[in-house]
């Protein structure tokens, strides 16, 4: 075997066409070490990253868990050890880390071994009360089919010294003349289009000019390596140097470290910095213009009243974070159509409607034609096999007559999704499309986690509906008993909740299965077909467990749709998610009597606690959203009010009393109507009642937030809302009470 030969050929056919090559080196793992360091040095790279558990591996070590610094960087070779902390999500944020012209090194077992193989990834898909043995390994399975069957990889069997493939294709040397075409009527400085590397990088920064006008929007969607984080980063720095103030965000403020290094080079050109400071996250200019980052929920409520906004890997949040973004004067979106960080495919279709919805005027713009290395890259081809980026449901027009009616339901194991590659790509597409969180990881979920489990519905042979389930509880008593005292036990996430947040020591012992995912294909939204699927998967699993469970960040919408599928609120949530900046909702369906049980008591303990919270952690949550959550809670409060407190609440009511008097009777009886809801009231009544009584917040905030003309009218408006809530709960007293001003 000629290893250092293959890999100068490689690394100069890779060169030629601009494109890149992936080593797989198959086999021991320090022969495999040592192997990779022969390509490298034959290869002539000097840039060479190592992703491993081994420190020793090379100068430029990363541990597969901070392989995500990789991303938005560039390597000439980027070596994954896949030995012992491989896992899908370190593939894919590694894959786009390599320059054309270079080469991605795969160091794995011997392909024949290696499915059967378990390791640190496969042990966290082992959840109580599950063992590793109980891990399939349909993913590598698979993963191994793609290496040796797609263009552009080599494997070589480091142990028989042997190579399998050789991995050449002979392509075609690469177009050296790129030709960048400038749009004919910008009005940005030549200096920033002449930065641009590609036409389409060009048309995407002319787009972005529309951001100085008001009321405008844009979207921009690449594929990952085609500069739209630069295109951003470009426009950002015209921006700020008309004087304008550009907020930034994306999930992380590496994923927008592209943005600030091209903006920060655009305004150097522009001879327009003022300074800087020590802070990377802040640019400002002698024009009095700025460019700053925020996390998405910080950025969300338009800190200090930006001129733009600019969201990278905007895909990669949830569309209900996104549309509060539009209320910014203007707003840009750029995000990834296929990679680690997101599927802009998911994104256009669920933000959609919210572009459609507002009275902005929107333009969008898609960049095609990649910049670091040339179309139809290899090594890009296969990683969009081989994890899905580019999973897609069925087109609109083959599931668009289906109705609750016309489909099937069954169950799909993942040998069956292994053997049927279009019924895979439909389920993960619905997957990708309907989250915003669907990584590669959830691929490898899917296909081998021992306590996963999918439900489809089906129209003429269509997926047009999934549900992902996973098992939880049934847990020991021992481990119960490590839960309750501190202990993180994996993949049992409402047990774990129930147990260790909200101490119940038997939370645990209940058998369920928690929703996880459930989405239905676009073409067919809200046409019954997701409770259609609820409905059959309860009927299917409830002789087999005693709960079905939900937890997600509570939207007003989401919980109307469980409640409406008879799944019940038990929790709230006391802090924010850190990316979609939501309280979360925990929900049950018991399905047995110790189903029953352990849901009695988590809404009698919600009912009983939820008036403290809302005066303590939650005092800032939507009140839509705690009306929603408390609408969809069991049970009821006692009133129990003395006859003071009656006259109080009557007096203010329908006389000259005041609510300030004795505001906990107010509280209680606010309390009682939202979650039973016998009397109806306007829904600006009701988030009243939440945001004063329940809430506290003061007289002036609440006025403001539910416009009314001054604090006296607000006052007012709470005493009337009372008065049907006196008619129904008041006793006797309250009644004659009631008297003194209606008889």
């Amino acid at each position: 075997m000629d290893l250092a030969g293959l890999a100068a050929t490689l690394r100069a056919e890779a060169t030629r066409a601009n494109e890149r090559r992936l080593v797989v080196l198959a086999g021991d793992r320090d022969t495999g070490l040592a192997a990779a360091h022969t390509v490298v040095d034959a290869a002539d790279v000097a840039d060479a990253a190592f992703v491993t558990t081994r420190s020793d591996a090379g100068d430029d070590c990363l541990h597969p868990d901070h392989a995500g610094r990789l991303l938005g960087t560039t390597r000439e070779a980027v070596v994954l050890d896949a030995h012992e902390a491989f896992s899908p999500n370190a593939l894919g944020r590694v894959v786009g880390a390599v320059d054309g012209g270079g080469l991605l090194l795969l160091l794995t077992p011997p392909l024949d071994d290696w499915p059967a193989r378990r390791g640190n990834f496969d042990a966290t898909l082992a959840v109580p009360p599950f063992d590793v043995d109980d891990v399939t390994g349909r993913f590598r399975a698979r993963l191994v089919e793609t290496l040796r069957t797609h263009p552009g990889v080599a494997v070589v069997d480091v142990d028989g010294e042997t190579v399998e493939r050789d991995g050449t294709t002979d392509p075609p040397p690469a177009t050296t003349d790129r030709r960048v075409d400038l749009p004919p009527d910008r009005t940005f400085p030549d200096a920033a289009y002449e930065a641009c590397l590609t036409t389409d990088q060009a048309e995407a920064v002319a787009a972005l000019e529309r951001l100085r006008e008001p009321g405008r929007a844009v979207v921009v969607e690449a594929d990952r390596g085609r500069g739209k984080s630069s295109a951003a980063g470009i426009a950002a720095a015209c921006l700020a140097a008309d004087g304008r103030d550009v907020l930034v965000t994306a999930p992380q403020f590496r994923n927008a470290s592209e943005v600030f290094a091209r903006a920060r080079e655009t305004l150097a050109a522009l001879d327009t910095v003022a300074g800087d400071g020590a802070d990377d996250r802040r640019l400002q200019t002698d024009a009095g213009g700025r460019i700053r980052f925020e996390e998405p929920p910080t950025a969300a409520d338009l800190p200090d009243d930006p001129d733009v906004v600019l969201v990278d890997e905007a895909a990669a949040l949830p569309v209900r974070l996104l549309a509060r973004f539009l209320d910014a004067p203007a707003a840009g979106f750029c995000t990834t159509v296929h990679g680690y960080e997101g599927a802009g495919r998911g994104f256009s279709v669920r933000f959609r409607d919210r572009l459609v919805e507002s009275d902005v005027d929107v333009a969008e713009v898609r960049m095609d034609e990649p910049i670091r290395y040339a179309p139809g890259d290899p090594v890009e081809v296969w990683a969009f096999r081989a994890l899905l980026l580019d999973a897609r449901p069925a087109v609109d027009q083959v599931v668009a007559d289906a109705t609750p009616e016309t489909t099937t339901y069954r169950a799909v194991s993942g040998a069956e999704l292994v053997e049927d590659e279009e019924l895979l790509r439909e389920v993960f597409g619905l997957l990708v499309l309907a989250h915003y969180r669907t990584e590669p990881d959830d691929l490898a979920r899917l296909l081998d986690a021992p306590n996963v489990e999918l439900r489809v519905l089906e129209h003429d042979g269509w997926v047009v509906s999934v549900a992902l389930l996973a098992r939880e509880g049934g847990l020991s008593a021992e481990r119960r008993a490590e839960m309750y005292t501190g202990a993180r036990v994996r993949g049992n996430m409402l047990p774990d909740v129930l147990t260790s947040q909200l101490r119940d020591p038997v939370a645990a012992a209940p058998v369920g299965y928690r929703v996880l995912r459930i989405a239905t294909h676009h073409a067919v939204r809200s046409t019954g077909l997701g409770s259609r699927l609820l409905d059959r998967v309860h009927d299917g699993v409830a002789d087999r467990v005693d709960w079905l469970g939900v937890g997600f960040g509570a939207t007003q919408r989401l919980l109307r749709f469980w409640r409406r599928n008879d799944y019940r609120t038990i929790h709230l949530s006391t802090t924010r998610n850190a990316t979609s900046g939501e309280y979360s909702a925990l929900l049950l369906r018991p399905t047995s009597d110790a189903g029953w049980a352990l849901h009695d008591r988590h809404a009698r303990w919600f009912r009983n606690r939820v008036a403290d919270v809302l005066l303590d952690a939650l005092d800032d949550a939507d009140p839509d959203v705690v009306r929603a959550a408390l609408a969809g809670t069991a049970g009821r409060v006692d009133v129990a009010l003395t006859a003071h407190e009656w006259r109080v609440v009557v007096g203010a009511a329908y006389g000259p009393g005041l609510y300030d008097t004795s505001p906990g009777a107010f509280r209680r009886l606010a309390l009682a109507h939202l979650l039973d809801g016998d009397v109806e009231l306007a829904p600006r009544q009701e988030r009243l009642l939440v945001r004063k009584p329940l809430q506290a917040a003061p007289w002036d905030v609440v006025a403001g937030e539910l416009d009314y003309v001054s604090t006296r009218q607000c006052m007012r408006a709470l005493g009337e809302a009372f008065q049907p809530l006196v008619d129904r709960y008041g006793d006797e007293y309250a009644r004659a009470e009631r008297g003194r001003y209606t008889d």
